[in-house]
Protein backbone atom coordinates (compact mmCIF):
# COMPACT_ATOMS: atom_id res chain seq x y z
CA UNK A 1 0.00 0.00 0.00
CA UNK A 2 2.51 2.30 0.98
CA UNK A 3 5.12 0.94 -1.44
CA UNK A 4 2.39 1.76 -4.35
CA UNK A 5 1.22 5.59 -3.04
CA UNK A 6 5.27 6.66 -3.12
CA UNK A 7 5.66 5.10 -6.74
CA UNK A 8 2.75 6.59 -7.71
CA UNK A 9 3.59 9.95 -6.27
CA UNK A 10 6.86 9.95 -7.55
CA UNK A 11 5.21 9.64 -11.12
CA UNK A 12 3.56 12.46 -10.57
CA UNK A 13 6.17 14.70 -9.09
CA UNK A 14 8.71 12.87 -12.27
CA UNK A 15 5.49 14.08 -14.62
CA UNK A 16 6.00 17.73 -13.74
CA UNK A 17 10.28 17.41 -13.27
CA UNK A 18 10.44 15.38 -16.32
CA UNK A 19 12.86 17.74 -18.60
CA UNK A 20 12.00 15.50 -21.88
CA UNK A 21 8.59 16.87 -21.38
CA UNK A 22 9.63 20.18 -20.96
CA UNK A 23 6.04 21.43 -21.83
CA UNK A 24 4.40 21.57 -18.42
CA UNK A 25 7.41 23.41 -16.94
CA UNK A 26 7.36 26.10 -19.39
CA UNK A 27 3.59 26.99 -18.56
CA UNK A 28 4.60 26.75 -15.24
CA UNK A 29 7.16 29.24 -15.77
CA UNK A 30 4.16 31.54 -17.76
CA UNK A 31 1.91 30.90 -14.99
CA UNK A 32 4.10 31.78 -11.95
CA UNK A 33 6.65 34.74 -13.53
CA UNK A 34 4.18 37.34 -12.85
CA UNK A 35 3.88 36.50 -9.00
CA UNK A 36 6.30 37.41 -5.87
CA UNK A 37 6.55 35.60 -2.89
CA UNK A 38 3.25 37.92 -1.20
CA UNK A 39 0.73 36.59 -3.83
CA UNK A 40 1.58 33.07 -2.51
CA UNK A 41 -2.23 32.04 -2.14
CA UNK A 42 -2.96 33.14 -5.66
CA UNK A 43 -0.69 31.03 -6.97
CA UNK A 44 -1.26 28.20 -4.99
CA UNK A 45 -4.47 28.44 -5.99
CA UNK A 46 -3.83 28.56 -9.63
CA UNK A 47 -1.33 25.93 -8.84
CA UNK A 48 -4.10 23.43 -7.53
CA UNK A 49 -6.76 24.44 -10.39
CA UNK A 50 -4.36 23.32 -13.22
CA UNK A 51 -3.63 20.34 -10.90
CA UNK A 52 -8.03 19.83 -10.74
CA UNK A 53 -8.03 20.14 -14.90
CA UNK A 54 -5.28 17.49 -14.87
CA UNK A 55 -6.80 14.93 -13.02
CA UNK A 56 -10.30 15.53 -14.70
CA UNK A 57 -9.38 14.99 -17.78
CA UNK A 58 -7.64 12.00 -16.79
CA UNK A 59 -10.72 10.72 -14.89
CA UNK A 60 -12.57 11.33 -17.38
CA UNK A 61 -10.53 9.57 -20.18
CA UNK A 62 -9.60 6.60 -17.98
CA UNK A 63 -13.53 5.71 -16.96
CA UNK A 64 -14.10 6.06 -21.17
CA UNK A 65 -16.30 9.31 -20.89
CA UNK A 66 -14.20 10.45 -23.46
CA UNK A 67 -11.44 9.98 -26.15
CA UNK A 68 -8.64 11.62 -27.33
CA UNK A 69 -7.29 13.07 -30.47
CA UNK A 70 -3.37 12.61 -29.05
CA UNK A 71 -2.51 14.93 -32.17
CA UNK A 72 -5.19 17.91 -31.55
CA UNK A 73 -3.95 17.54 -27.46
CA UNK A 74 -0.21 17.57 -28.56
CA UNK A 75 -0.96 20.77 -31.02
CA UNK A 76 -3.27 22.56 -28.18
CA UNK A 77 -1.11 22.23 -25.42
CA UNK A 78 1.71 24.50 -26.94
CA UNK A 79 -0.91 26.60 -28.16
CA UNK A 80 -2.02 27.07 -24.42
CA UNK A 81 1.35 28.00 -22.96
CA UNK A 82 1.69 31.11 -26.23
CA UNK A 83 -1.61 32.03 -24.73
CA UNK A 84 -0.16 32.59 -21.49
CA UNK A 85 2.30 34.03 -22.36
CA UNK A 86 1.31 36.39 -24.49
CA UNK A 87 -1.56 37.25 -21.68
CA UNK A 88 1.62 38.08 -19.63
CA UNK A 89 3.16 40.44 -22.12
CA UNK A 90 0.08 42.38 -22.94
CA UNK A 91 -1.10 42.82 -19.12
CA UNK A 92 2.92 42.70 -17.41
CA UNK A 93 2.75 46.01 -15.76
CA UNK A 94 -1.13 46.78 -15.70
CA UNK A 95 -3.85 47.09 -13.25
CA UNK A 96 -6.33 45.25 -14.48
CA UNK A 97 -4.11 41.51 -13.98
CA UNK A 98 -5.10 41.61 -10.98
CA UNK A 99 -8.91 42.11 -11.95
CA UNK A 100 -8.91 39.63 -14.03
CA UNK A 101 -7.86 36.91 -11.28
CA UNK A 102 -11.80 35.04 -11.74
CA UNK A 103 -11.03 35.27 -15.19
CA UNK A 104 -7.46 33.76 -15.20
CA UNK A 105 -8.22 30.65 -12.83
CA UNK A 106 -11.28 29.08 -15.18
CA UNK A 107 -8.73 29.46 -18.00
CA UNK A 108 -6.14 27.85 -15.70
CA UNK A 109 -8.60 25.04 -15.19
CA UNK A 110 -9.41 24.33 -18.61
CA UNK A 111 -6.08 24.24 -19.58
CA UNK A 112 -5.18 21.99 -16.77
CA UNK A 113 -7.86 19.87 -18.30
CA UNK A 114 -6.25 19.90 -21.94
CA UNK A 115 -2.31 19.43 -20.55
CA UNK A 116 -4.18 16.24 -18.92
CA UNK A 117 -4.97 14.71 -21.99
CA UNK A 118 -1.52 15.14 -22.42
CA UNK A 119 -0.35 12.81 -19.99
CA UNK A 120 -3.38 9.96 -20.54
CA UNK A 121 -1.39 7.68 -22.58
CA UNK A 122 1.35 7.12 -20.08
CA UNK A 123 -0.58 7.66 -17.14
CA UNK A 124 -2.57 4.21 -18.14
CA UNK A 125 0.50 2.39 -17.88
CA UNK A 126 1.41 3.55 -15.03
CA UNK A 127 -2.18 2.63 -13.40
CA UNK A 128 -2.63 -0.79 -15.40
CA UNK A 129 -1.60 -2.59 -12.41
CA UNK A 130 -3.17 -0.69 -10.06
CA UNK A 131 -6.63 -2.33 -7.68
CA UNK A 132 -7.80 1.04 -7.45
CA UNK A 133 -7.56 3.76 -10.37
CA UNK A 134 -9.46 5.94 -8.41
CA UNK A 135 -6.91 6.02 -5.79
CA UNK A 136 -3.72 6.02 -8.10
CA UNK A 137 -5.38 8.81 -9.94
CA UNK A 138 -5.41 10.66 -6.52
CA UNK A 139 -2.06 9.96 -5.46
CA UNK A 140 -0.51 10.72 -8.90
CA UNK A 141 -2.73 13.64 -8.85
CA UNK A 142 -0.96 14.89 -5.08
CA UNK A 143 2.62 14.28 -7.10
CA UNK A 144 1.41 16.55 -9.73
CA UNK A 145 0.77 19.11 -7.26
CA UNK A 146 3.90 19.02 -5.60
CA UNK A 147 5.70 18.93 -8.85
CA UNK A 148 3.97 21.84 -10.39
CA UNK A 149 4.92 23.42 -6.74
CA UNK A 150 8.45 23.08 -6.44
CA UNK A 151 8.31 24.64 -9.88
CA UNK A 152 6.38 27.33 -9.10
CA UNK A 153 8.41 28.47 -6.17
CA UNK A 154 11.66 28.29 -8.43
CA UNK A 155 10.08 30.81 -10.37
CA UNK A 156 8.88 32.67 -7.87
CA UNK A 157 12.30 32.75 -5.92
CA UNK A 158 13.57 33.46 -9.18
CA UNK A 159 11.44 36.82 -9.66
CA UNK A 160 12.17 37.94 -5.96
CA UNK A 161 15.82 37.68 -6.57
CA UNK A 162 15.71 39.46 -10.19
CA UNK A 163 13.12 41.86 -9.15
CA UNK A 164 15.21 42.82 -5.66
CA UNK A 165 18.52 42.18 -5.82
CA UNK A 166 19.30 42.86 -9.43
CA UNK A 167 16.70 45.56 -9.86
CA UNK A 168 14.79 44.56 -12.97
CA UNK A 169 11.76 46.19 -13.53
CA UNK A 170 8.33 43.38 -12.91
CA UNK A 171 7.48 44.69 -15.97
CA UNK A 172 11.03 43.75 -17.70
CA UNK A 173 11.32 40.55 -16.05
CA UNK A 174 7.38 39.24 -17.11
CA UNK A 175 7.89 40.55 -20.21
CA UNK A 176 11.09 38.50 -21.00
CA UNK A 177 10.35 35.77 -19.16
CA UNK A 178 7.35 35.19 -21.43
CA UNK A 179 9.23 36.42 -24.48
CA UNK A 180 12.17 33.31 -23.92
CA UNK A 181 9.13 30.75 -23.43
CA UNK A 182 7.16 32.07 -26.66
CA UNK A 183 10.71 31.89 -28.29
CA UNK A 184 10.36 28.04 -27.40
CA UNK A 185 6.82 27.70 -27.97
CA UNK A 186 6.93 28.34 -31.49
CA UNK A 187 9.30 25.61 -32.75
CA UNK A 188 7.21 23.45 -30.98
CA UNK A 189 3.75 24.48 -32.33
CA UNK A 190 5.03 24.86 -35.82
CA UNK A 191 6.40 20.79 -35.17
CA UNK A 192 3.34 19.40 -33.90
CA UNK A 193 1.18 21.38 -37.10
CA UNK A 194 3.51 19.76 -39.50
CA UNK A 195 3.11 16.16 -37.88
CA UNK A 196 -0.68 16.18 -38.09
Amino acid sequence: MIDNFVSNFQDGVFHVLHLKAYDHILFLIVLAVPYLFKDWKRVLLLITMFTLGHCVSLALTTYDIITVNVKLVEFLIPITILIVALFNVFTSGKKSHGKTIGLLFFATLFLGLIHGLGFVGTFERLISSSESKLLALLEIGLGIEVGQLIVAFIVVFLSFLCQTIFRFSKRDWVMVISAIVVGFVLPMIITSEMLS
